[in-house]
């Protein structure tokens, strides 16, 4: 689909630089640094009360910053008023005028900017197409679902041809099977409009399903930014760790460290595990060691003990304190003497197999991926 409307304006790259944000003592943002560079789509993920709505209006110029800029591309912005800024902004409420029709809420916008009535017309008959509401000119909001509602207010926001797409947890408000679906049309509409966009959000597998890149934010600081794969992979701290995804925690003492292979011997309680670390770990360093229950192998049977000794860095005994069925997947905690169970998630086939199990079933759990993080 060629996208007339949008298809002349020059993508935008956004930069902003050592932003922070005072509410009389509390510092919401903590010098924030981050890039969308032209054409991607980049997620601001993160807990409620992070800051990330707060670093978006600033990008958008609905608030100030006490320090730091804004640019996009060479253009600071910093100061520039909204409507100077040319940006579209989709909120989590919406907020259609509920009096008007679809075609007057997307035109709204072009009204205020005084363009001729063809051209208007012509505009919002294009974005009509670009969301897959052809025929809805005429409905009110209140005769629209939730999700048409918000394809209207996403096409408000692109009709006016913004250089940047700004989206303040857009399918918060929705539920979950919407949600699903709505967030891949937004990236289909990104792609085809080629619109540098930022996006906020707290769900993380909404972020990883449509995120060219992420910058996760906790407590007004980028705890780390990444692609998904690279943050769900190589997650740089616990928080990262147990926000992107799941993971097991387990703290202990390094014993000994391999300086050739970086391999890393912990002690866990009564247990010694191996782990792959940094040339950073000394023996006697304190450290937590995170493993995603989806990277642990489990079986019942001894006779396979073997066989994961040869493929795994360590082979645990313990025992099935609990078994949650989620569908996909079937998730047991496993008592191995730690002060926690380890979570352990099984696919497949096998899933209906361990379903069946009694608690207190002895097994045998094998991993060798885990992060390991000083305390």
């Amino acid at each position: 689909m060629i996208f007339v409307t949008t298809g002349l304006r020059v993508m935008v790259e956004v930069k902003v630089e050592g932003i922070v944000k005072r509410y009389g003592a509390v510092e919401a943002l903590k010098g924030i640094s981050l890039r969308a560079r032209s054409g991607e789509l980049v997620c601001i993920l993160g807990p409620s009360g992070s800051g990330k709505s707060t670093l978006l209006r600033i990008i958008a110029g609905l608030l100030m910053p006490d320090e730091g800029k804004v640019f996009f591309d060479t253009e600071d912005v910093t100061y520039l008023p909204p409507w100077k800024r040319n940006v579209g902004f989709v909120f989590q409420n919406i907020a259609l005028f509920p009096h008007m029709t679809v075609y007057d809420n997307i035109a709204f916008g072009l009204k205020l900017r005084k363009l001729p009535k063809k051209e208007i017309d012509r505009k919002v008959k294009e974005v009509l197409k670009l969301v897959r509401l052809e025929g809805y000119e005429k409905r009110r909001p209140s005769q629209l679902s939730g999700g048409e509602a918000q394809r209207v207010a996403i096409a408000r926001a692109l009709v006016i041809d913004p250089k940047v797409l700004l989206f303040d947890e857009p399918l918060g408000h929705l539920d979950a099977k919407l949600r699903d679906e709505l967030k891949f049309e937004i990236r289909r509409i990104q792609r085809e409009t080629k619109k540098t966009a930022i996006y906020v959000t707290h769900d993380q597998a909404e972020a990883f399903a449509i995120a060219d890149y992420i910058y996760i934010l906790n407590r007004g600081v980028i705890e780390q930014g990444g692609t998904p794969i690279e943050l769900y992979a190589n997650p740089q701290s616990p928080f990262i760790a147990d926000f992107v995804g799941s993971s097991n925690f387990l703290e202990g003492v390094v014993r000994e460290v391999d300086k050739h292979s970086y391999l890393v011997s912990v002690d866990i309680g009564p247990l010694e595990i191996k782990v792959r670390g940094s040339a950073d770990l000394l023996p006697n360093n304190s450290v937590v060691v995170a493993i995603r229950p989806e990277d642990i192998e489990i079986t019942q049977s001894p006779s396979e003990v073997e066989e994961l000794r040869r493929k795994y860095l360590n082979v645990i005994e313990g025992s099935i304190q609990r078994k949650i069925f989620v569908g996909p997947y079937l998730r047991l905690e496993v008592d191995i003497g730690y002060r926690e169970s380890l979570k352990v998630d099984v696919y497949g086939e096998r899933r209906f197999k361990f379903i069946n199990l009694p608690i207190g079933t002895r097994v045998f759990i094998a991993f060798s991926r885990a992060a390991v993080f000083k305390k």
